[in-house]
């Protein structure tokens, strides 16, 4: 920014400034101001605090406003000030996260407060202020998780539930702190404090006072106030159905609502899929810079509450039955959504390597995705990436960012057939990745942690040693449709076939023709990486989610079940941005 915090905030031992945030000028002063209130503040007045459910947009017109941890007690600390002209709130003012930080007045003054309910009216109707408040929302994020505010995991690395809690959280972006109960001497002293015995591990411990005694992802979710959004009750049967929350059941999500089509979009882990993960997507149209997979994410979700999509978080899908013209899929909690309509954008999981002890060591160890989390757990040590996709090049990109060497291992000659060009001219121009080719990961070292790993050389049948604190895995991928217990037509491999590529004697295919990204069910629809054949892009899967939404009008009028709101003819209608014409084409 062009002032120095300094300038803004007075300098002391604990203050810091938001160097990523310049002060808002007259214009975007006046926009906001269309959506809120001026309000004097004073000095010791809490603007939000920890634990509250929602919290509001607040820009500072005069005075200064701290964003503490910990409010009110010994361990308070100061984790950013903000002065005139600076703006008050993080990316849980988009997603519905309750605050686990409090507002400050330190300085008396001015404050304009922006009801919470009217930031996503900011975002869809003010382009430019909704550009600068998502990025400043990330950039904040990002740090608040490099730091470990918010929720303490207490849990042993070695258990599966804490594990699986790191999973969930990490996918979901959440800032965390993580007190391994093998390392961490805090984690005996808290456990103490607060009377819990190791029984009840894994712990979570939310910023307010709320105690989760090992929860389940979804119990984690709903705590943090992110299970659900937009939670009005969804109609008896929806139109329109989507399961996966991955950029192919986003985009389908979004293209859905915005046609007017009661729309539920349900995810069982996080929003984003394996793209979610990606620490930069490079060739993605429109975005010369390129962008991270949490950025489009946090975009994607943005459109979709925006048209409101009723988004389902921390449940998977177990079941799917259809009677007549309607389709219901139930969910691990008993809840049953009833549609008109499904797409089904479950996705795929990378194959786990065929090696002895790997359970042991999957989560603290041996990773199948290179977010933050992972990168931190192997900062200043060797790690190994096995595959040879754009998965496994982005991965080990951003793990050369934090570790001492990457080494990707694969069967066979080089990286060419497999990963996109630009990616691989990234890799040969970073001294810290080197290529390990014809050869495969075949043991495991270590007793408690992964220390080390086998490496056969396929060519001369030697094996060696590489000494590592982490193992990446981005090989193949198994359909994630083990809930539709065989119901649908699909391949050897089990991804689902769609339109042409159904056989005919497959079972409910006679007496329809399968449109082309339909199921052997009529109305039943798939896209993305579940799907047979499908292009493994990112590009790709938000283009058939798109197309997968004419589809289903097309099948929605062919059985004579109407839609509330079919796309227009001609001019767009209710003031939306133009549509997609070209899924109508």
């Amino acid at each position: 920014m062009d002032t120095d915090a300094a300038a803004v905030v007075p300098p002391g031992p604990t203050a810091v400034g938001d160097p990523e945030q310049a002060p808002l000028g007259d214009a975007q002063l006046a926009a906001l101001a269309r959506y809120g209130a001026e309000e004097e503040v004073q000095a010791g007045e809490v603007l939000f605090a920890d634990g509250d459910q929602t919290y509001d947009l607040i820009v500072v017109l005069e005075g200064r406003v701290e964003v503490v941890e910990d409010y009110g007690t010994r361990h308070e600390q100061l984790i950013v000030a903000y002065g005139p002209r600076q703006f008050v709130g993080e990316i849980g003012l988009l997603t519905g996260q309750r605050a686990f930080l409090s507002a400050v007045v330190r300085v008396g003054g001015d404050v304009l407060r922006v009801p919470s309910a009217n930031v996503p009216r900011i975002m869809a109707e003010e382009a430019a202020l909704s550009e600068l408040l998502l990025r400043t929302f990330l950039v904040r994020h990002a740090r608040l998780m490099q730091r470990g505010a918010g929720p303490t995991l207490v849990g042993s690395r070695f258990d599966s539930r804490t594990r699986a809690l790191l999973e969930v959280m990490a996918r979901n972006r959440v800032s965390f702190r993580w007190l391994d109960l093998e390392s961490a001497s805090e984690a005996e002293d808290m456990l103490k404090h607060l009377d819990v015995p190791l029984g009840d591990l894994p712990l979570i411990v939310i910023p307010g006072g709320s105690l989760l005694r090992n929860p389940s992802g979804h119990e984690l979710l709903s705590a943090l106030g992110l299970a659900a959004t937009n939670h009005d009750e969804p109609a008896e049967v929806c139109d329109l159905l989507v399961v996966g929350g991955g950029p192919a059941g986003l985009s389908a999500a979004v293209y859905g609502a915005s046609e007017g089509m009661t729309t539920t979009l349900a995810e069982d882990t996080a929003l984003g899929g394996q793209a979610g993960t990606s620490s930069r997507i490079e060739n993605y149209l429109g975005f010369p810079a390129g962008l991270s997979g949490d950025e489009l994410t946090a975009r994607g979700s943005l459109q979709a509450r925006k048209f409101g999509v009723r988004i389902k978080l921390g449940e998977q899908a177990v079941g799917l039955s259809s009677v007549g013209d309607s389709h219901q899929v139930r969910f691990e909690s008993g809840e049953v959504i009833t549609a008109r309509s499904v797409i089904i954008a479950t996705g795929a999981r990378y194959n786990r390597l065929p090696l002895e002890r790997l359970d042991k060591f999957e989560g603290v160890g041996v990773y199948y995705a290179a977010t933050q989390m992972e990168a931190q757990a192997c900062a200043g040590g060797p790690v190994v990436v096995v595959g040879g996709g754009n998965s496994a090049g982005q991965a080990a990109l951003f793990l050369a960012q934090a570790c001492t060497s990457v080494r990707i291992v694969i069967r066979g000659a080089s990286l060419t057939h497999s990963m996109s060009r630009y990616l691989i001219d990234q890799i040969d121009r970073q001294p810290l990745i080197s290529v390990v080719t014809r050869s495969e990961v075949v043991g495991l070292l270590g007793d408690k942690v992964l220390t080390g790993v086998e490496v056969a050389d396929n060519r001369s049948g030697s094996l060696s040693t590489e000494q590592v604190c982490g193992l990446f895995v981005f090989i193949g991928a198994k359909p994630s449709t083990e809930w539709l217990a065989e119901q649908l037509a699909a391949d050897e491999d089990g991804f689902l076939l769609t339109g042409a590529d159904i056989p005919a004697s497959a079972p409910e295919s006679a007496g329809h023709a399968p449109l082309l990204l339909e199921t052997s069910r009529p109305g039943v629809f798939c896209v993305g990486d579940v799907r047979s054949r499908s292009i493994k892009r990112v590009a790709t899967a938000i283009g058939e989610g798109s197309m997968a939404v004419r589809l289903v009008f097309d099948r929605l009028q062919a059985t004579g079940l109407a839609v509330a709101d079919a796309p227009p003819v001609g001019p767009e209608r209710r003031g939306h941005e133009p549509a997609d014409r070209s899924a109508r084409t």
